[in-house]
């Protein structure tokens, strides 16, 4: 068993893009397996966060707190620098309101799943960037209908509803969260490290059922879609250098300096994919704008391995393991 886990660790990155064209199969092989798919989503998407959660420790969480510097590079890369550059680039978004929606959703959203797993590859903290991810996904909840708001106007109250977003955060976020401190307060140690090891086969089970659910919607709008890849590609690029213009900012070492990099360029699209999906009809195509956000970043991420620790203000080319998580 073991040697299966070492396995899983060491070709993860190969196994979620297996995922993804095993989910890009699926959904072209039987589209109509896709709204059933779509229920599978949030529970696999729950299971994945909580073991996620249970590899942060309450007291981790409290002393992450007075992780100032870092703290503060984490909320300035992912609230201040990401909105401006999607700022910058909305002028230039199709006028479509069902992409810019999606595209909204899912740039405006830190990640805080993989991001740790890419983060330690590329020799960052991914254990500062683990303890912060609860505040994280709280900043992001607060903040992401505000955001909307500014970006499309008065009208989106008549668009969206506030209960999917309400429904996510309870789901999400305080439900996982809260089991993960329980279980941590109940079972023994060995549980939590037991479970870690199901981290990578929940992370490769909840890509291939968002893919495979999200393929078949693409029929007849893969022009639609397409139109926000270079958007996606230009934001990879971009939030390369504005995060690490943070971490350079806030004088952080090259361990937190390449973990805040990976936090403001990876994104939240598997947990704003429920809300998503909760859009009116009208707005159907924004999943599968979100979704392709993903497809780009995957890729990205195996980039952003190489070329981040060669950034050489992070400090040197040295490579963590995950061994780190």
């Amino acid at each position: 068993m073991e040697g299966v886990v070492e396995f899983m660790e060491r070709h993860q990155v190969a196994l979620y893009l297996l995922a993804i064209a095993a989910g890009a199969a699926v959904g072209l092989a039987a589209p109509g397996a896709g709204p059933g798919l779509e229920h599978v989503i949030n529970p696999v998407l729950g299971l994945l966060l909580y073991v996620t959660f249970l590899q942060v420790p309450a007291r981790d969480l409290l002393r992450s707190l007075r992780d100032g510097r870092f703290l503060a590079a984490a909320l300035v890369v992912n609230f201040v620098v990401v909105p401006l550059v999607v700022a910058a680039m909305f002028a230039f978004l199709p006028a479509d309101r069902a992409v810019r929606m999606g595209v909204l959703l899912v740039l405006l959203t830190p990640c805080v799943d993989y991001v740790i797993v890419f983060s330690g590859l590329a020799g960052g903290s991914s254990r500062r960037l683990l303890a912060a991810t609860p505040l994280l996904l709280i900043a992001q909840m607060l903040l992401l209908p505000l955001y909307l708001l500014l970006f499309l106007g008065a009208d989106l109250a008549e668009t969206v509803e506030a209960g999917p977003f309400l429904e996510a955060f309870l789901v999400l976020i305080v439900i996982p969260l809260a089991l993960a401190w329980a279980t941590q307060a109940w079972a023994r140690p060995s549980f939590g490290r037991a479970m870690s090891t199901t981290m990578v086969p929940l992370m490769v089970a909840t890509l291939l059922v968002v893919v495979a659910s999200q393929v078949p919607k693409l029929t007849g709008d893969v022009g639609r879609v397409a139109g926000v890849v270079p958007f996606y590609a230009l934001f990879l690029i971009v939030m390369a250098l504005g995060g690490a213009g943070v971490a350079r900012l806030f004088r952080l070492d090259a361990p937190a300096g390449r973990a805040i990099v990976f936090t403001g360029a990876t994104r939240n699209s598997l947990v704003v994919l429920p809300l998503a999906l909760a859009l009116p009809d009208h707005l159907g195509i924004t999943a599968a704008v979100v979704v392709t956000q993903t497809l780009v970043e995957v890729i990205g991420m195996v980039i952003y391995v190489r070329l981040v620790p060669r950034l050489g203000f992070l400090g040197g080319t040295g490579v963590a393991t995950t061994k780190e998580l």
